[in-house]
């Protein structure tokens, strides 16, 4: 696991292209993954499990509402962890 910004940003994305099945260019850093890509609610789950494991975090699951872009998730993941988020 990469621990530079630009390394967890890459994983991240890489995390939400195989929980959402959908090609790497079709996902932005502020793709909305409903409005955009019409992802479901299990397959945000999907994504909720793998980044708690890649990342060994617990993230609350008040905060599942929040993982609507690449952007929003580095955040809730960034706080999970106590990233520095510069």
């Amino acid at each position: 696991m990469s621990t530079t910004i630009t390394g967890r940003r890459a994983r991240i994305k890489e995390l939400a292209v195989a929980a959402f099945e959908v090609d790497a260019d079709e996902l932005t850093e502020r793709t909305r993954f409903v409005d955009d890509l019409g992802v479901d609610s299990l397959s945000a789950i999907d994504l909720l499990a793998a980044l708690e494991k890649e990342f060994d975090v617990e993230i609350d699951q008040e905060d599942v509402v929040r993982l609507v872009t690449l952007d929003a998730v580095y955040e809730v993941v960034a706080e999970a962890a106590g990233w520095d988020r510069d």
